[in-house]
Parts: structure tokens; C-alpha cells; sequence
């Protein structure tokens, strides 16, 4: 048996009750770009997505599968929080954020052990913005950029023909080294870039997540099994590389349902779990409703090729971590309810709403006869 998971990232089904604590009441990432695009979705309809309570914008053709959403129990919106809870994690308290910036102290003590005379930005700030109001000083100085976001992150931006990738790297995994305790945050993260000032550009297929370790959860649990376990996208950068078997790299979202197509086509038993980013990197956070859109129907396109994929006991999760409303204000993910969709053996019917993201991973441990007693219970 292959259980296959899929994270659509982002793509939230609608504003949690807890949404105004975190600026979000009303942002609805489905819905809204739906609604603004017009794009259709008729594979992801037929799984049962517009019977899903709170979408209003697909429809509700007799379902081929269980279709339902979840409920985010993890204080936050980012991805880390998010797929933490799938397997299983439930936080106490927050990551930590810097919405003023990092304190000079400990970037100057950072700078110190990098061996750096400064750094550039050191605020939240888009990604796409920050190599092109920044880059040009960067080459001049060869200072890192260092930026942040509402998530829990310290990002580093370097060109790479003025920081080579290992220097980089190396840079990134002191910083991960020096935010912990008080200053602990979810993820550091390496963003090299490239081109011309005037024409900067991102290499997403060289950026590296340098997160904190996550605690036991059931991808361990499916290692220990004998599973395979195979992280795809960067999936195993949110878990630190913990819990996986095999790791595959991606360099967008249709490189990624390609890949995940291959691996559902392998003989093994066990876990295919991918990230489809795009939709929250390239256009959540840009507010790009037509690109988000866009990314939405290649996998309403893809769909089928996965359907046909699936063998007589496997089984297909469809699911999102977060939201990022393109048609929101500010650039920041957004507090939603997660998808859920799953298709299998003698799967059907409504799910409702689940009270955790935790319930993937407890249902992923159910089916392989696995005892988990964590966070979650099984949507079996």
C-alpha cells in the first residue's frame, strides 16, 4: 500500500475563527480567487471541494471521494506550524517573529562569526523586493541581505557571484545555530540569487530551509515500520531532513506532480509527501490572483494522471497548510481552514470539520496498522 499526500500550500478554504487575532477575518484564498478569475476546477470539484462547507465557488457534483476541511490548532499561519500538525505536533507557544527586525546584538555577533563588517534591510520584507532595492549594494559591499517576514524566519539573500553557495550555506547554518533559546525561530533560509541590477532573480531551485528539528511525530513512526518515506518539494526541510527515507528536490509545482506521478508508479510500500509551493511563493505573497489561478488549474489538469496512478489499496490526500489570499491586503500568509480530500478504497462522504491537522498523520498511521498515540484522531 502507497499513501500519496499532497500539500497545495496555501491554498486555504476560508478564515478561522481565531482569524481576527491575526489581522485575517475575511480572507479566503479559494474562494476569492475563484471568484476573481474565474478559473474552474472540475477535477478538484468532482472529489467533493465545493461541498466543502464555507466554498461557495465550485460545484457539487456526486463526489468521487471524502472531501472536508481542518481545523489549525498550532498558533500561527506559517508553514512550518502547518506541517508540523500534520504529523502529529501541537505547540505550546508561537515561534518567535520579528516584525521590527532582528536586535543589532545579535546580528552583530552573527556578522562576527561569519566574518562580515554588516548587513543590509534587517526588516520584513518581500523576497522579489528585497535582491531588487538591496542587490546593488550588495555587490558594491558583500554584506548578506537579512530579511524577515509575519512567519518565523531569518532570511539570507546573496549573489552568487559574490557569495559562493557553500559560503552561503555555511553562513545560514550559524545563524540556525545562534537562533535558539530567545531568539528561536522556525526556519533560516538560504536565498541565493542571480543576474544583473535592474534584473535580479531568485535561484529557487538553490534555496535551502535550515529549520528546527521537529519532535518525534509519525513520519518516525512510519520509518520505524520499515516504510518508505519520501519527501518531495521541501518537505524534508520543514522536518530538518527527520523522518524521511528518500529526499527528492523540485524546482516548481509541476516538476513536483511529475515527480510525486513517478513515485506513485514505484514498487513500495509506504509515504509520498510533496509540497507544491508555487502557489504560495511565486503568487500568494505577490497578490497575483490570475497566477494563483493559473497554478490552481495545472493541478485540476494533473489530477487524472494521479487518479489513474493509484493502485488497488492506495490511497491520494489532497490538502493545504495555510492560507495566502491573493486578493488580501498586505503580503503575509493568511489564518485559514486546511483542505482535505482524500480518495481510496471505500473512501467517501462528508468529513466535516476536522479539529485538527493532526488527523492526516493519525489516519496515515491507521491505515499502516501503526499505534500512534499522539496528537489526531483518525479520519477512519
Amino acid at each position: 500500500m502507497k499513501l500519496t499526500a499532497i500539500v497545495l500550500d496555501s491554498v486555504g478554504l476560508g478564515y478561522l475563527p481565531d482569524a481576527p487575532l491575526f489581522g485575517d477575518e475575511g480572507a479566503d484564498t479559494l474562494d476569492h480567487t475563484v471568484l476573481k478569475t474565474g478559473v474552474e476546477l472540475p477535477h478538484l470539484a468532482a472529489l467533493g471541494l465545493g461541498w466543502v462547507p464555507g466554498v461557495h465557488t465550485l460545484p457539487r457534483p456526486k463526489p468521487q471521494g471524502a472531501f472536508g476541511r481542518m481545523r489549525e490548532v498550532n498558533p500561527g499561519k506559517d508553514t512550518t506550524t502547518g506541517h508540523w500538525e500534520f504529523v502529529g505536533v501541537h505547540l505550546e507557544r508561537p515561534f518567535r517573529t520579528y516584525p521590527e527586525g532582528f536586535p543589532e546584538e545579535l546580528l552583530r555577533a552573527w556578522a562576527e562569526a561569519i566574518g562580515v563588517g554588516g548587513w543590509l534591510l534587517n526588516r520584513p520584507y518581500s523576497g522579489t523586493e528585497a535582491i531588487r532595492d538591496y542587490g546593488e549594494a550588495h555587490l558594491k559591499t558583500g554584506f548578506p541581505i537579512v530579511y524577515t517576514s509575519a512567519d518565523s524566519v531569518f532570511q539570507v539573500a546573496a549573489h552568487l557571484e559574490v557569495v559562493p553557495l557553500e559560503a552561503l550555506y555555511r553562513w545560514c547554518q550559524v545563524a540556525r545555530e545562534m537562533l535558539l533559546g530567545e531568539h528561536q525561530v522556525a526556519r533560516v533560509i538560504a536565498r541565493p540569487f542571480a543576474g544583473e541590477p535592474g534584473n535580479f532573480y531568485r535561484r529557487e531551485d538553490l534555496r535551502k530551509d535550515f529549520a528546527l528539528e521537529p519532535p518525534r511525530n509519525v513520519l518516525d513512526l512510519l520509518k520505524e515500520g520499515g516504510l518508505e518515506v519520501v519527501g518531495v518539494g521541501k518537505i524534508p526541510d520543514i522536518y530538518a531532513g527527520r523522518g524521511f527515507t528518500r529526499e527528492v528536490k523540485t524546482v516548481d509545482n509541476r516538476d513536483g506532480l511529475e515527480k510525486t506521478l513517478s513515485l506513485m508508479q514505484e514498487p513500495f510500500s509506504g509515504l509520498v509527501f510533496t509540497n507544491l509551493v508555487d502557489f504560495d511563493a511565486k503568487y500568494g505573497h505577490r497578490r497575483d490572483p490570475e497566477g494563483y489561478a493559473r497554478a490552481l488549474k495545472e493541478v485540476d489538469d494533473f489530477l487524472p494522471r494521479l487518479l489513474e496512478a493509484l493502485g488497488p489499496e492506495d490511497h491520494l490526500f489532497l490538502v493545504s497548510d495555510h492560507g495566502n489570499d491573493p486578493t488580501f491586503f498586505g503580503t503575509d500568509h493568511t489564518r485559514e481552514y486546511g483542505m482535505l480530500l482524500w480518495v481510496g478504497p471505500g473512501v467517501e462522504g462528508d468529513l466535516g470539520t476536522r479539529e485538527s491537522f493532526a488527523d492526516l498523520g493519525a489516519t496515515w498511521a491507521k491505515l499502516f496498522g501503526l499505534p500512534w498515540e499522539g496528537p489526531g484522531k483518525s479520519l477512519l
